[in-house]
């Protein structure tokens, strides 16, 4: 992903995910000046008004920090500006390829999050063993690091489906990608009761495109679009060798339009359950 939000789409390629130590820095700073400050993280989390899942989250490197997020620690805990200098070297992070982290930064505190896919599962979605069948299925070929590496970082972005609970998560997927069987029966049962116990979350709702439907708004690909805490919306999507960003505001405007569109055309949410059970059941 780019570093800057300013373009109207920005393309970016380059997929090959990266390693860093760059996370796990910043959270030990962190730590080492709130316990300087005297501060416990209960007493510290208020101060910089976040919640103290977020504050440990951040220390144990298991999410970005928000930028609001540096500068009031920066200012709370008398940092010398250690703060906001580990935070410049962030944008390396484990496992996620470079074209993609500007959107996984954004994922963390998004407070409404809308996905078609109709290529694969979604990550945030995603069992064990159908990530891992799509890891060791990528060309060119990836080695066990790179593999345990997208791995974790995938799991620690799926945090945000339970860690969010007022986060609104809406996901239309084609009904072909659960027929593909990917990985095999097993992993396919295990990858629909997986979606299915999800689904029953309050904030997430699943919808199953089905295979027939004479008019689909969704024939340019896969998207996703975000809302912000400040009601800023994004859209992001994938390709072959890339993922392109779109912040301009009539080009996003464009995504909603096609997603509310999908959300009519796909089967209704009881109905996608009701097919996914007996996908299930078919297996």
């Amino acid at each position: 992903m780019p570093d800057s939000e300013g373009g109207v789409e920005t393309p970016c390629g380059g997929g090959e995910p990266e390693r860093s130590d760059s996370l796990r820095t910043f959270g030990e700073v962190v730590k080492a000046f709130r316990r300087r400050a005297g501060l416990t993280q209960e007493e510290f989390a208020p101060r910089v008004r976040y919640s103290l899942p977020t504050v440990a989250s951040i220390e144990q490197r298991r999410r970005f920090p928000p930028g609001d997020f540096v500068d009031r620690a920066e200012e709370v805990l008398d940092a010398f500006g250690a703060l906001r200098g580990a935070a410049r070297h962030l944008s390396r992070q484990p496992g996620l390829a470079s074209w993609f982290r500007q959107w996984a930064r954004l994922e963390m505190e998004a407070m409404s999050l809308y996905v078609y896919e109709c290529r694969l599962i979604p990550g945030l979605l995603q069992t064990e063993a159908y990530a891992r069948t799509l890891f060791t299925n990528q060309l060119p070929p990836l080695g066990d690091e790179p593999i345990e590496a997208q791995w974790v970082a995938r799991a620690e972005r799926q945090r945000l489906l339970r860690d969010r609970p007022n986060a609104a998560l809406s996901f239309i997927l084609e009904e072909h990608l659960f027929l593909r069987r990917m990985g095999g029966a097993e992993v396919t049962r295990q990858l629909i009761d997986h979606v299915l116990s999800l689904a029953e979350l309050r904030n997430v709702e699943v919808q199953v495109m089905p295979l027939v439907r004479n008019a689909h708004a969704g024939l340019d690909g896969p998207m996703q679009l975000l809302e912000t805490a400040e009601a800023r919306w994004f859209g992001y999507s994938e390709g072959q060798r890339g993922g392109m960003f779109v912040s301009e505001p009539k080009e996003v405007s464009v995504l909603q339009m096609r997603y509310a569109r999908m959300r009519s055309q796909a089967l209704s949410l009881d109905d996608s359950l009701g097919l996914l059970h007996q996908m299930r059941g078919a297996s």
